[in-house]
């Protein structure tokens, strides 16, 4: 059974999930733009995609580089939703699994951080 929210109230549990990330590592994110999609046309299961240079890979060729994209699809995490407070789980598990992307962290440590 997925759950019905609007995209104000989705918008706002994004940025309720990027408040989580400590001030420290926050402060090193740079160049990145967070946006929500209602699904992926490739894997409409897909429920966030990080797009760009990981942190760990940039080098001094890095300048002038188009924005890296984090990508929450919404649609996808309602559907798998049963209420609110799972919304909320979720989405703070997808923004913080993408975020960790940005910082070079791959899928299996993040699944070993439980972050999976």
């Amino acid at each position: 059974m997925s759950v019905t929210m609007s995209e104000n109230r989705f918008e706002e549990l994004v940025g309720d999930a990027l408040d989580l990330i400590p001030q420290e590592l926050a402060r090193a994110i740079d160049n990145v733009v967070i946006l929500i999609e209602p699904r992926n046309s490739e894997d409409p299961r897909l429920l966030g995609l990080y797009h760009g240079i990981a942190l760990t890979e940039r080098d001094s060729h890095y300048g002038g580089a188009l924005p890296d994209t984090v990508t929450i699809y919404r649609d996808a995490i309602l559907e798998i939703c049963d209420d609110e407070s799972r919304v909320v789980e979720e989405v703070a598990i997808t923004v913080i699994h993408e975020i960790a992307h940005y910082f070079g962290i791959d899928e299996d440590r993040l699944h070993q951080l439980g972050w999976g």
